[in-house]
């Protein structure tokens, strides 16, 4: 059985320092045109925010540079800690480990979130027994990584639900990469299955699949997951910070204001012209940015709840300063630059 086994404090910082150590952590890179580059991961078959801003011209002074995909949080954001990559992007509890191991990053702005049209489910095949929390005990769980927002979601709900904790240890968690994970349910490889985005709406289109339960039934509708940058890239390159942010956000702010229809359309432009071998199936089904506050501005009641858990499984130390895991400083929809209520983008 497969059980969760967080890397100590002490070592994880101790890891993250030395690598750190050896890499030009602040540099950042200029191309031809006298751009910022900004190294990123990319997901397969879908587009991020700073996609979708680059291709609408929202940026200005920065240009991204794909180095590959990833399909785990955490691993996203240590790229950014060790040097690796600029931006990346993970659930906020990943974070909050990540900078009190010692790593000096910053989250700069929402990423991704679950709302009624955009959630996590948890789902086994029909006829599976499967339907409540006590089902899971002794069951394979399938999630993107260990250790990020799936794994907090899924002991979340079955402490809520009167799981003890050797109860909650019985589920065995197993990684799945997201775009395999219908097939591994129906193949029998898992018992339960994480689907999130147009990944669930896919796989219920096709049928056959039991609702156990969604994350917003844990958290309403509220954003879970921030790009971060490290400290000493921010400090050095205040201003391609400045620009990659507000392009950012006012690509989620155009993502939330405009039909559907035409967010789809700008999605399979994008992946038809990045040449990377994918198909825009998944795209077809997207529903909503996921993400409430306009424009991705971060609130930190968005990383106390998880802060909260990490501190009751013994992952985390009491007495984090909240306020210091994130800033808004940047956001055009934060500090005045754009009215949040505002039926606009901030297009020129």
């Amino acid at each position: 059985m497969r059980r969760n086994r967080p890397v100590p404090l002490l070592i994880m910082a101790i890891i993250v320092a030395v690598v750190s150590a050896c890499s030009a952590a602040g540099s950042a890179g200029s191309g031809d045109d006298g751009k910022t580059v900004l190294r990123y991961q990319g997901s397969p078959s879908q587009v991020q925010w700073p996609e979708l801003a680059e291709a609408l011209g929202y940026y200005d002074k920065v240009t991204l540079d794909w180095v590959g995909d990833t399909t785990s949080g955490p691993q996203d954001i240590q790229s950014v800690a060790t040097g690796q990559t600029d931006i990346g992007s993970a659930f906020n509890g990943s974070v909050a480990k990540l900078q009190e191991a010692g790593s000096p990053i910053t989250a700069v702005i929402s990423s991704s979130g679950s709302d009624d049209q955009t959630f996590q489910g948890y789902f086994s095949l029909e006829g599976s027994g499967i339907e409540g929390p006590r089902d899971l005990i002794g069951k394979r769980v399938g999630i993107n990584t260990l250790g990020a927002y799936h794994e907090y979601a899924i002991k979340e709900w079955l402490f809520r639900n009167g799981l003890s904790d050797d109860e909650i240890n019985r589920v065995e968690l197993t990684v799945v990469p997201p775009i395999n994970t219908e097939q591994a349910l129906r193949n029998g490889q898992i018992d339960v299955g994480n689907l999130g985005g147009v990944f669930k709406d896919v796989a219920l289109e096709t049928g056959g699949l039991h609702e156990v339960f969604r994350d917003t039934d844990l958290i309403g509708n509220l954003s879970i997951a921030t790009t971060v940058l490290r400290d000493d890239f921010i400090a050095e390159n205040r201003e391609a910070v400045a620009d990659y942010v507000q392009g950012t956000a006012r690509a989620i702010r155009w993502a939330q204001l405009h039909p559907r229809e035409e967010v789809i359309a700008k999605f399979e432009e994008i992946i038809n012209n990045r040449g990377r071998n994918e198909n825009t199936e998944y795209v077809q089904q997207w529903k909503s940015p996921g993400i409430p506050a306009p424009g991705g501005v971060i609130s930190a009641d968005e990383f106390t709840l998880w802060i909260d858990e990490a501190i009751r499984l013994g992952q985390l130390q009491p007495g984090i300063d909240v306020d210091g895991l994130f800033t808004n400083e940047f956001n055009p929809y934060a500090n005045g630059t754009f009215d949040p209520s505002a039926d606009e983008t901030g297009s020129t």
